[in-house]
């Protein structure tokens, strides 16, 4: 029987075709300047840990160690034994989130890290403010202070483009209005078309260049439809025509469990909590910004959306398919696969709940909520969907890779 396109698939695909992507253009100064800033090691408390180390291009500028992934998902930070809490999120396809506020549905919007907590308030962008966090927290570079990052940076080879790029009141003696220099130039690298191409198979489709095998099509029309994972990740090119991000800036608690292997549960100088820590996301740290209970108690427990570009970008080898690396999904690493997040999605709510470690968990039942307020109950927990659906989808989903080829 001939495959028939749904008419969600189809009233998507009618749009005006975007435009096909242009080579990639030449980096400008301030980007080289910000690529060099990216993977420079020597901005870290023993000069070993660059922004790259937990941001690797190949993964999608995500986490790039596959043992690590398999398991805890969480970095070690330069200072050995020292661990963040949260799996790195992308860094690419990020420089369009808005400074973080309420939205007119009173939703908050923007800001950058897992839980928001890069305003866009001091630099008046959220891309360059997360920029700058890693390198003073103690759990991943370590450096004591903004100065200490200056002085490195102005002794470093390419402390001349560092001045050339920000004229003479560079690597003057201002180690704030340097260390702003410093998050702007890595958030430029970060919009360059070096991290962001829009190169992947579903852009060469929107543009008309390419075509969808069946299973593909079939998981976008769920994507779009049946699936909901277009109301938080919308796949449609912008007024404008520009391409799709596949994040609205929003932010959702999904239920998901904890993992119990992140290893910032077992830190105590970091985390007196231990393993009854909860990561509080959004609501935690709106309530750090000191708004009342009122406001930040109803975001307890909500992430941010993050783009599904390059979500499962990896390196890979046709000779060696099963041993392809790992990856880690979620705030916590909790998933390491997308058949399991979409999995997850689909059957959150009509599977039993289990313990953790049971026999059955991630296929036939689920362990409970690392946060059980506020909860998405909505969107996902019981879509319906079948396990040949759930195949589309993640079929669907590898089509976002950037790099791809006809």
């Amino acid at each position: 029987m001939p495959w028939t396109a749904p008419l969600a698939l189809i009233a998507l695909l009618s749009l005006p075709a975007t435009a096909a992507a242009a080579p990639p253009r030449a980096l400008s100064a301030q980007e080289k300047l910000g690529k060099r800033l990216f993977f420079d090691e020597d901005l870290s408390a023993n000069r070993n840990q660059s922004c790259a180390s937990c941001h690797a291009p190949a993964f999608g500028t995500t986490g790039d160690a596959s043992a690590v992934n398999a398991t805890g998902a969480v970095y070690e930070g330069s200072v050995p034994g020292r661990f963040g809490n949260r799996k790195p999120p992308s860094a690419a396809y990020a420089g369009a989130s808005p400074r973080l506020h309420l939205d007119e549905e009173k939703q908050w919007v923007g800001g950058m890290f897992w839980d928001g907590r890069a305003t866009g308030d001091t630099l008046g962008d959220p891309l360059a403010e997360q920029a700058q966090g890693p390198f003073l927290n103690p759990l991943e570079h370590a450096l004591p202070d903004a100065a200490e990052l200056v002085k490195r940076v102005c002794a470093a080879s390419y402390g001349p483009a560092f001045r050339a790029a920000w004229g003479k009141q560079a690597c003057s003696g201002d180690a704030q209005a340097d260390y702003a220099r410093i998050g702007r130039s890595i958030a430029a690298y970060e919009r360059s078309a070096e991290l962001s191409p829009f190169s992947s198979k579903y852009d060469a489709v929107l543009a008309g260049k390419a075509e969808l095998t069946p299973r593909e099509a079939s998981g976008l029309a769920l994507f779009v439809g049946a699936g909901k994972c277009a109301e938080c990740h919308p796949a449609t090119p912008g007024p404008k025509g520009e391409p799709p991000l596949f994040t609205d800036f929003t932010y959702d608690n999904l239920g998901m469990p904890r993992n119990p292997l992140n290893p910032f549960a077992f830190q105590a100088e970091a985390n007196p909590a231990g393993t009854a820590w909860v990561d509080e996301g959004l609501g935690g740290a709106l309530r750090e910004r000191g708004l009342p209970a009122a406001v930040h108690e109803p975001e307890l427990g909500k992430f941010k959306v993050p783009t599904l570009r390059n979500v499962d970008l990896r390196p890979r080898s046709k000779k060696a398919p099963a041993g392809e690396p790992s990856k880690a999904y979620g705030h916590n690493g909790y998933f390491k696969s997308l058949r399991e997040v979409v999995h997850f999605y689909n059957t959150r709510d009509s599977l039993p709940a289990c313990p953790p470690g049971s026999k059955g968990e991630k296929v036939t039942c689920w362990p409970a909520p690392e946060m059980s307020r506020n909860v998405n109950k909505e969107e996902m927990g019981n879509l319906g969907l079948t396990p040949a659906q759930e195949e589309d989808i993640v079929a669907f989903l590898r089509t976002l890779s950037d790099g791809w080829r006809n």
